[in-house]
């Protein structure tokens, strides 16, 4: 236990602190103002989205599934409580928070992160592109008017497009002169820099909300301890804590994917519920990984744990003590940041393989991504995508079981099933049998095929009493242990003839 622990803090593993430490204060800079405007955007005190950026980012920074993993106050976890803090306030948004963690944690607990194993690839294309579209239209929120829909015009629009364009320039120059440093940092700085230099008047964090403030306070939620107090919270914690988790794992794949390497999806459930219930008693609004900021912190050459522990410390430092700098800060470098963010999120792959994927799939991909810029709702999205694969998944196993018939030398009748059987090909199964021509004796054989559901327990007896009212004999041959397992449990529902095979191994009834 001490030794897995001692790894979290890469002890014994190669790093380059200099790169970790630079990624954390680079992802810092990006998650002040967006952890800002999505408390802003729910009717949250401003400081509690700050406040989740710490408590989440240094909880699962240490205690989480994967190096590089970025954690904070995120829009989709936040966006699922807006109507719980317009309805019954704050102190009920907290208990939420706090409730969601301890769900994230019977599901690491009981090992359900697995389960993500279930998104296919088309779903995957669709969510990582449609949040690549949701991070890059948020930026373009900033080119209006501090808290109105009004957009800038004349010199400050100018201003902002010019900053902007010259923290792009410095994001994609800058490696081509050294890689020693994040690119993304020194756009930061350079941008800082010479809007301090030349005094130009131009949109900063401060304009956003205040970032100052002491050490996140404990609180506990002012609410009745009762059932009824469960029912109107349950809901929403149920929500959060499965957006939290589905956004987090699949961030989770996506960084195994960039860095070769392999997380551990159950673990970072236990972190992220260990955090969000910290979350609900220090005042912080919650959250979950944050792909847009674990990106940029794999761009700036993290690979391990220290650069989201820099990060979230970072944070805590410029409440307590570093806002006056940090508030002067220019949004147009950190709009900047977060385009080419959003650039390098999307799947430009995806475009090279879409003639070569089947029509299904691109329809699933490219309906995840609608859904994900329209609702703004990943789960959902991702949730959608899975049934539907699912659904096509099982209409084309369906079409795949057939039989090859044949009459041997004795008159029996042979039927070799080729396919799964299961709810979706039992129709179709049913309808391969000739009763009323065959002979007395018929053999269904399952060597290819398998009795996979109830349905095709069901679409076996079926055809035993088909063939019994004719006083016709059917035998099962070639079952597979788990096969006969079924039919034996179904004993009180099915009368089967199963012909004893020593290759398989199966038992006469």
């Amino acid at each position: 236990m001490m030794k897995s622990y001692l790894n979290l803090f890469d002890f014994t593993q190669r790093v380059d602190y200099k790169k970790e430490v630079l990624a954390g204060l680079t992802v810092a800079m990006t998650m002040i103002p967006e952890s800002l405007s999505f408390a802003i955007l729910a009717g949250f005190p401003p400081l509690t989205g700050l406040y989740a950026a710490f408590i989440m980012g240094l909880v699962t920074a240490v205690f989480g599934g994967r190096p590089g993993l970025i954690s904070g106050g995120a829009g989709a976890t936040v966006i699922v409580l807006i109507a719980l803090m317009k309805s019954n306030g704050l102190d009920y948004v907290f208990a939420a928070v706090a409730l969601a963690g301890v769900i994230q944690i019977l599901v690491g607990i009981f090992k359900f992160g697995k389960f993500i194993r279930l998104v296919p690839q088309p779903v995957m294309f669709g969510f990582v592109n449609g949040l690549a579209i949701i991070i890059f239209m948020s930026q373009i929120n900033q080119f209006k008017v501090q808290g109105t829909d009004t957009w800038l015009a004349g010199s400050a629009l100018y201003i902002m497009l010019g900053l902007v364009a010259l923290t792009i320039a410095i994001v994609i120059g800058f490696p081509k002169i050294t890689k020693a440093v994040p690119a993304s940092l020194v756009a930061i700085v350079v941008v800082f820099g010479l809007v301090a230099g030349f005094g130009i008047h131009t949109k900063t964090v401060s304009d956003i909300a205040s970032v100052a403030g002491g050490f996140p306070p404990f609180n506990i939620p002012n609410i009745p301890v009762n059932f009824e107090t469960l029912k109107i919270i349950f809901p929403y914690a149920l929500i959060m804590a499965s957006v939290g988790l589905t956004e987090g794992l699949l961030t989770l794949n996506l960084v195994d994917e960039i860095t070769a390497t392999k997380g551990n999806g159950n673990r970072e459930c236990i972190a992220q519920g260990s955090a969000n219930i910290l979350n609900g008693f220090f005042f912080g609004m919650g959250g979950c990984p944050m792909i847009a900021q674990t990106l940029v912190n794999l761009s700036s050459g993290s690979r391990a744990r220290l650069s989201g522990i820099v990060a979230s410390i970072t944070i805590l430092l410029i409440v307590l003590f570093g806002a006056p700098v940090i508030g002067q800060l220019p949004m147009a470098a950190l709009v900047g940041v977060m385009i080419m963010v959003a650039v390098g999120t999307f799947e430009w792959a995806s475009f090279k393989v879409i003639n070569k994927m089947p029509r299904h799939d691109i329809f699933v991909g490219v309906l995840v991504a609608v859904i994900t810029v329209l609702l703004h709702n990943l789960a959902l999205a991702v949730l959608i995508g899975v049934i539907i694969s699912a659904l096509v998944f099982a209409w084309e196993s369906a079409k795949r079981i057939r039989a090859k018939k044949y009459v041997d030398e004795n008159g029996v009748k042979h039927y070799e099933i080729f396919g799964p059987l299961f709810f979706g090909s039992a129709a179709t199964f049913a309808e391969k049998f000739d009763v009323l021509n065959d002979p007395e004796q018929v053999i269904i054989d399952f060597k290819e095929s398998r009795i996979n559901d109830m349905s095709a327990i069901d679409a076996v007896n079926k055809i035993t009493e088909r063939y019994a009212t004719v006083h016709k004999t059917v035998r099962l041959r070639h079952l597979s242990g788990d096969c006969r397992t079924l039919l034996q449990n179904a004993s009180g529902i099915i009368e089967v003839n199963i012909i004893e095979d020593p290759t398989y191994k199966v038992a006469n009834r």
